[in-house]
């Protein structure tokens, strides 16, 4: 069992970064084999419109033509068996690395022909966690939803199960103090760090856990 995780953050050890890691742990708890991967230490671009993809006779076999440095981590990411995505919301949807890597993995196996969504072969089973500075209603709100689900859609095309994990009202900064903020109130920013990240952390674990045993 290989699962990988990809981390859209700038950040490599904060919210989104942390929550990762720990569903790396939960799956290798399962007994898998697992890697984490941080798209901002990477040079690469989303997709070309090349369509090198989509030419009769490709042997790309649903791999992106261009080559940098993301091309090794898709095809890795093609011959594993669960993928674990992490993102931050910026500005109401996921970073702009998070959505040139979904380009570039998703696009080439996107099938144009009629009757027929996906020309990957494959079964890749797929968690995506969101880590977000708004409350889990605010988000409701503003119609978060609908980034999730589409999402999710998308990473059908993969041929496995796609599962969303939320963590909400999250600690932007170390000290609030610092900072031009005033419309976030620290100690309750500095409660929710302390109380529901935990648990945040436990589902996440569970998460790899669960995706890494089916």
């Amino acid at each position: 069992m290989k699962v990988i995780a990809v981390n859209g953050s700038p950040r490599t050890n904060r919210n989104t970064a942390t929550l990762l890691q720990e569903a790396l742990q939960g799956a290798e708890a399962r007994g898998a084999d697992t890697k984490l991967v941080h798209l901002y230490n990477l040079d690469y671009k989303g997709c070309a419109s090349c369509l090198s993809c989509k030419r009769k006779g490709s042997r790309l076999e649903g791999l992106c033509a261009m080559k940098d440095d993301l091309r090794e981590v898709l095809q890795e990411i093609l011959e594993s068996d669960v993928l674990l995505l992490g993102s931050p919301i910026f500005f109401g949807n996921v970073t702009g690395e998070m959505r040139s890597f979904l380009e570039r993995l998703l696009f080439p196996n996107l099938s144009y022909n009629e009757g027929e969504r996906s020309t990957f072969k494959g079964r890749i089973n797929s968690g995506f966690i969101y880590t977000m500075n708004v409350t889990e209603e605010r988000a409701k709100e503003m119609n978060y939803e609908a980034v999730f689900q589409g999402n999710r859609n998308l990473l059908h095309i993969l041929g496995g199960d796609s599962e969303i994990l939320l963590s909400c009202d999250t600690y932007q900064f170390a000290d609030y103090s610092k900072y031009e903020a005033s419309r976030f109130d620290a100690e309750q920013k500095a409660r929710v760090r302390e109380e529901q990240f935990p648990i945040d952390r436990k589902k996440a674990f569970e998460l790899g856990a669960c995706l890494a045993a089916v």
